[in-house]
């Protein structure tokens, strides 16, 4: 009996410990994919790590670079030659962002590091996308904000002299040219005044855009795009015409020179052509027009006309006293079928457009207030600007002065104009425009300027008589 019970309880021992094992091994199965996880958590956490720590590092690489940068346009500035930096637009083609930007040297370039980057003959490509057979520039962190900044070798000629910096934004790349003012300005002055010009009247259009940089370096209204100005007529247009031998000449000749009020750098605006006055700040809505900022007449016959039809007047005659009577933009004339102006005013919901009036103007003349009236209803513009914009001529002929015809104005040539509507019977159908001069004819006059110069007139002169209140100064004073 003993003997039975002994075997029973071996039996019931080895199943229980039978038991023990099986329990064991399910438990291990059960909690492999847990411990397999957490390996793999640690593994994820620990490339996670490495992959903040590169990024942060690829920020304060970058912070470093920028702070270096603006530590040595200080020295820079302090030492010796006023840097600008120049925001790259590609002809305003497409905008201020790029998707991507190629850049071929006639020199060896080097990124930011010092590291040689390419040939002379090769070229660099900065995108985000695979572009082929060259270098890459741009970090692989989409958060970082320096690309790389390349220079070409002091000794070699380059088709854009200086440096490039190009920074990374939420738009795209943005190319900044970097380099010493007086030679932005040897690209700057013949892209926006004729070469051959007299050269006095070179020296004074040098001094005007030395002027304006300067007032834009100091307002840093660029800074957010790592930039003082921009190449395009937002700020006054550069490199569209490559340096030349008397617009070098008249940049040298005025190193450093700037007009100051109140030893401050004036804004400087400069046009083409006057309509025989010239006028003030007002046109652009200024709560109070700039003491330098004077109506002036340009030659000829003082006048102040006071009403419509004395403006009317005066701007359909040639005064043959006027510096600029023989200028081509000094006088014209363009029509503009009714249609046309009235699909532009669609959106404002006024119908077929039955008269246009000059409601306001400034005291040189340029049309301030224009009201539009149509069928159902009327409108206003206001401002110089859009009041060309709005009447642009492009793609009506606009008969000249000087007898000849142009197609090609995006913007109506000034807003000194007259408007006289032709009709059939009561329907107006289209307006005709009679007007002078040629931009926004506040400050400067370049062929006035051009006319004063052949006259014998000094640039300080010259400068003197569209500006009043004014000194001529230092630019290196400033900084």
């Amino acid at each position: 009996m003993k003997r039975k019970n002994d075997k029973l309880e071996l039996i019931l021992l080895g199943v229980g410990i039978l038991l023990l094992l099986l329990l064991f091994v399910v438990k291990r199965r059960l909690d492999a994919p847990e411990e397999t996880a957490t390996a793999e958590s640690r593994t994820e956490t620990m490339e996670g790590k490495k992959q903040e720590e590169t990024i942060q590092n690829m920020e304060q690489e970058n912070a470093a670079f920028l702070n270096s940068k603006k530590e040595e346009q200080k020295e820079t500035t302090a030492d010796g030659p006023v840097q600008i930096r120049v925001l790259l637009t590609d002809c305003g083609k497409l905008g201020y962002a790029q998707k991507q930007v190629s850049l071929r040297g006639n020199a060896s370039l080097s990124m930011n590091d010092g590291a040689y980057i390419a040939s002379p003959q090769e070229t660099i490509c900065v995108t985000e996308q695979e572009c082929g057979e060259v270098v890459h520039v741009v970090p692989a962190d989409e958060t970082a904000g320096t690309a790389v900044s390349l220079t070409g070798k002091p000794e070699d000629e380059t088709v854009y002299p200086g440096s490039f910096v190009i920074y990374k934004s939420e738009e795209g790349l943005l190319v900044v040219n970097e380099l010493d003012l007086e030679m932005y300005l040897r690209y700057v002055v013949p892209s926006e005044m004729p070469s051959s010009y007299e050269k006095e009247a070179l020296k004074a259009q040098a001094v005007c855009a030395r002027t304006y940089a300067c007032a834009r370096i100091r307002e840093k209204t660029w800074e957010n795009y790592h930039a003082d100005v921009d190449d395009s007529v937002e700020s006054q247009v550069y490199h569209n015409m490559e340096a030349q031998p008397e617009t070098d000449a008249a940049v040298a000749e005025t190193e450093g020179k700037i007009i100051t009020c109140g030893g401050e750098p004036i804004q400087a605006y400069f046009f083409s052509t006057s309509c025989g006055k010239t006028s003030t700040d007002e046109v652009w809505n200024t709560a109070e027009t700039a003491e330098y900022l004077k109506s002036v007449t340009v030659g000829g016959e003082k006048q102040e006309p006071e009403t419509e039809e004395a403006f009317a007047s005066f701007i359909t005659k040639r005064d043959s006293t006027s510096l600029e009577v023989e200028d081509g933009w000094y006088r014209w004339q363009v029509t503009i079928p009714a249609d046309v102006l009235s699909e532009r005013a669609a959106d404002q919901k006024i119908g077929e457009i039955t008269g246009i009036e000059v409601r306001r103007r400034s005291e040189g003349g340029a049309a301030e207030t224009v009201r539009i009236e149509g069928e159902k209803g009327s409108m206003e513009i206001e401002g110089e600007y859009q009041i060309r914009k709005f009447l642009s001529a492009k793609d009506w002929p606009i008969q000249k002065n000087d007898g000849t015809v142009s197609c090609e104005m995006e913007l109506l040539p000034s807003a000194c104009f007259i408007v006289v509507p032709e009709k059939e019977g009561e329907t107006a159908v289209s307006f005709t425009f009679y007007g002078g001069g040629y931009g926004h004819g506040v400050g400067m006059s370049q062929n006035g300027a051009k006319h004063l110069a052949e006259q014998g007139k000094s640039y300080e002169e010259i400068l003197r008589y569209f500006y009043q209140n004014i000194e001529i100064g230092d630019c290196r004073s400033l900084f």
